[in-house]
C-alpha cells in the first residue's frame, strides 16, 4: 500500500524530462562519439530514480535529524575539490575523479546539503506561528554562505546564485520579515559586483558576464556561442527540423550543446512546442513541490519543499535565459535534460525528498524520541 501513496506525477514528470534529455544528447553527439554519452546519461537516469525511491521510503524526520551530517558531508566534498584531489576543468576546480574513469561534482550535491539544513535551522526550536528571529535568520544565511564562499573559489558563478537564490526562498517562506529578503537580495549583488571587481572570478567567467552586456567584446567566444544557440532556437519554428535534424545541432556550431546549451537543441528540432513541453514539465515539478509545502503541516518539510522549488525554479530560469540571450552564460545545466551525472543525482535526491515531504505521517520507532521542534 505505500507504493499507492507515491507521488507518481513527480516521478512521471522527472523521468519524461530525462528520456527527453536522452534524446537531445544522442542528437548532439552521435555524430562524434556515437551514443555513448545518451547511454551513459540513461545509466545516471537510473541511478537517480534509484535514490529518490530509497529517499521516498525515509521517514522525512529520519531526513531532519541526518540534516547536519548532511550539511557537513557537502561541505567537506567542497573542501575536497579546493585540495589537491580537485580536478579543473573548463577552468573550474570542480570536480573529483573518481575509479572506474567516474568523476563527482560536489557543488551539486552541495544544493541538497543546503536545503535541508536551511530548514533544520529555520524550521526546528520555535512555534509555526512565530517568525524566526533575526538571529535565526542570519544563522541561516551564514549557514548559506559557507558553501556559496567555497563555490565561489573554485569558481562557480552559476552554482552560487542557485544557492544564494534558494536561502532567499526558503527565508522568505519561514516568515521572516521582508526585510531580510530585501537585505540579502542586496548583499547577493554586491557580492557579485566585488567578484568581479576583486576579480575573483576567472577571465573566462568574467567574460561570460561582460559578453552579456555586449556580445561584440567576445566575438568568437561567448558572443558567438550565444548568438548561435539563438539562431538554432529561432530556426525551429513550430515543430522544429526534426530530431538529429537540425543544421546548427548537427553542424557543430554550438559548444557545450549536450551540456549547458541543450535547450538550444530542443529549440531548433523540436520547435517552440517541443521547447515549451520541456518548460512546461520543469513549470509543473517547481508548482508541485510548492503545493507540497503548502499542504503539508510539518514546518521542516514545507522549508525544503520550498527550496527545492526555488532550486529549480532558479536554474531553469537561468539555463533557458542564457540560450536565449536573455542571461548572462553561467554554466548552469538544465535540470534532468543536461548531460551531467552529478547534476542528475541531486535532480532525482530532489525529487525524493519532495515526495518525502509528503508523508510525515509514520509514527516513530518504538522506543526513538523524536524532536518535535517546540
Amino acid at each position: 500500500m505505500a507504493w499507492l501513496r507515491i507521488d507518481w506525477g513527480l516521478y512521471v514528470a522527472a523521468l519524461g524530462l530525462s528520456l527527453i534529455g536522452a534524446l537531445l544528447i544522442w542528437s548532439g553527439t552521435h555524430d562524434q562519439v556515437g551514443p555513448a554519452l545518451a547511454v551513459r546519461h540513461l545509466i545516471n537516469t537510473g541511478i537517480g530514480v534509484t535514490m529518490a525511491v530509497l529517499l521516498l521510503r525515509l521517514d522525512v524526520r529520519w531526513v531532519r535529524a541526518a540534516a547536519p551530517w548532511v550539511y557537513l558531508a557537502g561541505l567537506v566534498g567542497l573542501l575536497l575539490v579546493l585540495s589537491p584531489l580537485g580536478v579543473t576543468v573548463n577552468g573550474s576546480r570542480s570536480w573529483i575523479h573518481l575509479p572506474g574513469g567516474f568523476s563527482l561534482q560536489p557543488a551539486e550535491l552541495s544544493k541538497i546539503a543546503l536545503c535541508i539544513g536551511l530548514a533544520m535551522i529555520l524550521a526546528e526550536g520555535r512555534e509555526t506561528t512565530r517568525p524566526p528571529t533575526w538571529r535565526e535568520v542570519l544563522t541561516a544565511w551564514v549557514l548559506a554562505g559557507i558553501p556559496i564562499g567555497l563555490i565561489l573559489l573554485q569558481p562557480d558563478l552559476g552554482t552560487a546564485l542557485v544557492l544564494g537564490a534558494m536561502t532567499v526562498g526558503v527565508v522568505a517562506a519561514s516568515g521572516a520579515a521582508v526585510r531580510w529578503t530585501v537585505a540579502a537580495v542586496v548583499a547577493a549583488a554586491a557580492a557579485i559586483v566585488a567578484a568581479i571587481r576583486v576579480p575573483l572570478l576567472d577571465d573566462y567567467q568574467l567574460d561570460r558576464l561582460l559578453a552579456f552586456v555586449d556580445p561584440s567584446r567576445d566575438p568568437q567566444g561567448i558572443g558567438y556561442q550565444t548568438r548561435q544557440a539563438r539562431l538554432a532556437i529561432g530556426s525551429g519554428g513550430w515543430d522544429g527540423a526534426g530530431l538529429g535534424q537540425g543544421p546548427q545541432t548537427q553542424g557543430g556550431f554550438i559548444p557545450f550543446q549536450h551540456t549547458d546549451f541543450v535547450f538550444s537543441i530542443a529549440g531548433e528540432e523540436l520547435g517552440l512546442i517541443g521547447a515549451l513541453g520541456i518548460v512546461g514539465l520543469l513549470v509543473f515539478l517547481v508548482v508541485r513541490a510548492l503545493w507540497v509545502a503548502v499542504r503539508t503541516d510539518d514546518p521542516f518539510a514545507r522549508l525544503v519543499a520550498v527550496g527545492v522549488a526555488g532550486w529549480l525554479l532558479f536554474q531553469t530560469f537561468e539555463n533557458v535565459g542564457m540560450n536565449l540571450g536573455l542571461m548572462p552564460v553561467t554554466g548552469l545545466p538544465l535540470p534532468f535534460v543536461s548531460y551531467g551525472g552529478s547534476s542528475m543525482f541531486a535532480c532525482w535526491l530532489a525529487i525524493g525528498l519532495v515526495a518525502a515531504c509528503q508523508r510525515p505521517d509514520r509514527a516513530p520507532t518504538p522506543g526513538t524520541s523524536w524532536s518535535t521542534g517546540r
